[in-house]
């Protein structure tokens, strides 16, 4: 059986070329997946932001829903940015639950319209020993985390970050950042080795739409 070689970004909406490039940053391949042929020899896969209930349709259009279930019983790692922690989110309030393949509850567009996008930084000790910045886009909430899942970050009275063996969601958007330290984590989740070790890249310029946190 041939080892899992890349981590795959699922290319429906959102993100996509983002992740793309953090990965090619720590020294790790990247796929693009849009089809079942593009599943071969993935160790992970990323499900980007974009618009939840869009994806969701695209899933099924594309009939990737079912393989990616199948993938993840089979052992695929999985990480699920803004919109992709819904679709795995088991529970999904006031809507219909997804992929439903981690044990914790979302609320949708949690902190308002995209005007209200803000960033911050956060302490995630299990993943860099340095605070990390997170934006957040019209972000979900993780409002509960079931039995056999961790907190990563948790800020007044939402979870933004969690885990479980199999499965990482994040409710912001590190690919849209300059730090890698989550694509390198989960690069090692996978069982990837990365060849870069630096949680910055000097290179990575920011947006212009990014703006402070309000305050």
């Amino acid at each position: 059986m041939t080892q899992p070689t890349a981590i795959g970004v699922l290319d429906l909406q959102g993100g996509v070329q983002e992740h793309l490039d953090h990965l090619r940053r720590i020294g790790v391949v990247g796929k693009a997946v849009k089809q079942v042929d593009d599943f071969n020899h993935l160790a992970g896969l990323i499900i980007p932001g974009g618009e939840s209930t869009c994806l969701a349709r695209l899933l099924k259009i594309f009939s990737l829903h079912d393989v990616i279930v199948r993938e993840y019983q089979r052992g695929l790692k999985l990480w699920g940015t803004c919109a992709g922690a819904i679709l795995l989110a088991q529970e999904n309030s006031g809507d219909t639950a997804y992929l439903g393949l981690i044990d914790i509850a979302v609320q949708r567009n949690a902190f308002g319209s995209q005007l209200d996008s803000f960033q911050c930084h956060a302490n995630v000790p299990r993943v860099s020993p340095d605070p990390v910045p997170l934006t957040f886009i019209r972000a979900p909430k993780i409002t509960r985390v079931g039995v056999g899942v961790s907190e990563l970050i948790r800020i007044n009275d939402y979870v933004a970050a969690a885990e479980d063996e199999q499965t990482l969601v994040t409710v912001f958007h590190p690919e849209l950042t300059s730090c890698l330290a989550f694509h390198r984590y989960f690069a090692k989740k996978c069982g990837l080795l990365p060849t870069v070790e630096t949680d910055i890249d000097t290179t990575w310029e920011r947006q212009a739409w990014m703006g402070a946190a309000p305050g």
